[in-house]
């Protein structure tokens, strides 16, 4: 996705914007570390989401309870910004009992998918859930994320430590506070 040349000519233009000169030995390979940088960063366009959930199991047969990830690693770009955005997620879903269940490592995959590209916290949060519910269709799916914003802690209110958390909760952790409540006490637990 990322066009290389192109890339390396806007750092180019922004290091010149700003007062820089883009050819002093400092600087002289920063559009190119930079375009490198930024399609590392948005490698998620090129990966798909629903490739990484095609491979099940049945091997839980008859499993109907609570499967989640905890902890995933979150590390997007603000696409309002172009600045970072770290955090953490928790994925969970619970299969119909005929259905079938994922390799955990997909779930973490699912997420990084997402997050590797230009983002909006709440997009990503609804993306991974969607994506759960649309190849697995289980009776429910859960994510949580809790990111920091380099566009608040670095610039603006100038606010390090604050977090945004988003959810989705669709299925029966929408409709079921029960469940609701079993997904979050997951959360929770240390």
């Amino acid at each position: 996705m990322v066009d290389i040349e192109r890339a390396e000519e806007a750092v180019r233009s922004l290091l010149l914007a700003l007062g820089e000169d883009p050819d002093r030995e400092g600087l002289a390979q920063t559009p190119t570390r930079v375009a490198n940088a930024w399609r590392e960063r948005l490698r998620g366009y090129e990966l798909d989401p629903d490739e990484i959930l095609s491979r099940t199991f049945s091997e839980a047969e008859g499993y109907d309870e609570v499967i989640m990830v905890r902890r995933i690693p979150v590390r997007s770009v603000c696409e309002h910004h172009l600045l970072p955005v770290t955090g953490i997620a928790w994925v969970g879903y619970v299969p119909r009992p005929d259905g079938p269940v994922v390799g955990l490592s997909k779930l973490a995959r699912l997420v990084e998918v997402f997050a590797a590209r230009l983002q909006l916290q709440e997009r990503l949060t609804r993306q991974v859930a969607e994506a759960i519910e649309r190849r697995l269709e289980p009776l429910g799916v859960g994510v949580i994320v809790r990111a920091e914003h380099g566009c608040m802690s670095c610039r603006g209110v100038l606010t390090p430590d604050s977090d945004a958390i988003t959810s989705a909760m669709l299925g029966c952790f929408r409709d079921k506070p029960e469940a609701r409540a079993e997904f979050l006490r997951l959360v929770e637990i240390q």
